[in-house]
């Protein structure tokens, strides 16, 4: 990742606080960095840039070890991620948003996206199929597109496809 978007990591790093920028690598894992392109400050608008979706700060806690996203939705709703790399390597999210909604996820890298899948079960108590990926752009933004199946993975719709832009 660090070789596809140098100028990318240079400005996310460049954003952080001095002391982050020094804080001792607390997870010796070096799958540990894969997510380092999400970590900022982001306006996310649509694929145009024309229609504000919400903000989303996210952050390296727990002495490197946790990426951590404040998300605020336009609408007034909120959320927060919490991103690490298990002992096996394996990415896992947890999501708890402001209506109620809990989520599960675990991936990892795809290329250069982070995938990540889980399911959900629906108020008919129904299971959903989620996939989220975050794709990073040439142009260093970071494109979340995120889909909903409802039978087993056989078709895919799309539920939010949300373009992050570094704030400043």
């Amino acid at each position: 990742m660090r070789a596809l978007l140098p100028g990318c990591l240079a400005l996310a790093v460049a954003a952080l606080p001095l002391h982050a920028q020094q804080a001792p690598r607390g997870c010796p894992d070096p799958g540990q960095w894969q997510f380092d392109f999400w970590v900022g400050e982001w306006e996310v608008t649509d694929s145009a840039g024309t229609r504000p979706m919400g903000t989303s700060e996210v952050t390296r806690e727990e002495n490197g070890c946790l990426v951590h996203e404040h998300w605020h939705g336009r609408g007034g709703s909120s959320g927060q991620s919490f991103n690490y790399l298990d002992p096996s390597g394996r990415w896992q999210q947890d999501w708890v948003g402001s209506g109620g909604g809990i989520l599960h996820l675990a991936g990892g890298l795809d290329g250069t996206a982070m995938v990540l899948t889980g399911a959900s079960k629906q108020p008919n108590g129904a299971t959903q199929l989620q996939r989220v990926s975050l794709i990073p752009q040439p142009d260093c933004r970071v494109r979340q597109f995120w889909q909903v199946s409802n039978d087993g993975g056989a078709t895919w719709t799309v539920s939010f496809d949300g373009w992050y832009r570094r704030r400043g």
